[in-house]
């Protein structure tokens, strides 16, 4: 359950898609200090670096790193705890623009990664593929296939670094992941057999659904039209996919529905783990 950490080796680590974080600023850095959150990464920031609340941030404890270009996007990670090696974009990151083609198109801010007491942390925002046969659709697919790549590779240089990839994968990977009735096989988004090909794929690599096991029922998104959050018509596409290193010293996790309720929430909600990062090897529990 959420709430306070139950131990000083403990740390709490939370992905959120905040849907403009100007517009949410008071919201969020008032969770973080109710929740004792030490590492935050952000989807949809929607600014620049020169428009992002620091001060906020900075009173409450936090420094932050972010991606951001215009009024669309953005990523960010806010922590308690010093960042080290820093990484805008992920290796072999595709761009887009829309109606061009070719290897230089423009890189988007989707992709942030800060190393934090040890664990490598990345805020994600996966394209959203827009429409079945969209090019942003072919986009979204080879977008995560490089985050694959990227992914493996990193593991295979570091076999015993515990890695989280968190964020909004906009994705709903499984039926039970689904319960909004617009999403319907074989004609949307987020749900077709390429998409969840693309999910199992990071499974495939090492990877695992973190928060699943211990927080096994309640989606993440519900869209702000036709009442969809009262009728608990939502989506689960926020993740928290780590590797073994990572799942193994995972002793908590919460989805934080509430957040979703409220003078003008995000349209997501925060999903948040605890990790123990004294655990030994020979004692961690296996929750996959």
């Amino acid at each position: 359950m959420p709430g306070a950490r139950s131990s000083l080796d403990v740390m709490r680590i939370a992905t959120w898609n905040v849907n403009s974080v100007r517009s949410r600023v008071g919201r969020i850095v008032d969770w973080l200090g109710r929740e004792e959150v030490d590492v935050l990464t952000m989807q949809e920031i929607k600014c620049t670096e020169a428009q992002f609340p620091m001060d906020e941030f900075g009173e409450a404890g936090y420094e932050v790193q972010l991606h951001g270009l215009n009024q669309w996007n953005g990523v960010a990670i806010a922590s308690r705890f010093p960042m080290d090696d820093v990484q805008i974009g992920f290796d072999g990151m595709p761009g887009f623009l829309k109606g061009e083609e070719g290897p230089d198109l423009p890189l988007e801010a989707r992709a942030i990664g800060a190393t934090v007491n040890g664990v490598r942390v990345w805020s994600l925002y996966v394209p959203n593929g827009r429409a079945l046969g969209d090019p942003h659709f072919d986009y979204k697919l080879d977008w995560l296939t490089a985050l694959t790549a990227a992914t493996r590779d990193w593991m295979s240089a570091h076999p015993d670094s515990p890695i989280a990839l968190t964020g909004d994968f906009n994705i709903a990977p499984l039926d039970s992941d689904v319960g909004d009735p617009t999403f319907i096989p074989g004609v949307s988004t987020h749900i077709s057999p390429p998409e969840r090909e693309a999910f199992a794929a990071l499974e495939a690599i090492g990877l695992s659904d973190v928060v699943r096991p211990l927080a096994p029922e309640g989606f993440t998104f519900w869209d702000y039209k036709q009442l969809r959050f009262p009728r608990n018509e939502g989506l689960r596409i926020d993740f928290v996919l780590g590797n073994h290193s990572f799942a193994d010293r995972v002793v908590g996790a919460a989805i934080h529905r509430n957040e979703r309720k409220g003078d003008a929430p995000s349209d997501h909600v925060p999903v948040s783990v605890d990790l123990d990062l004294e655990i030994d090897d020979d004692d961690r529990p296996m929750i996959f």
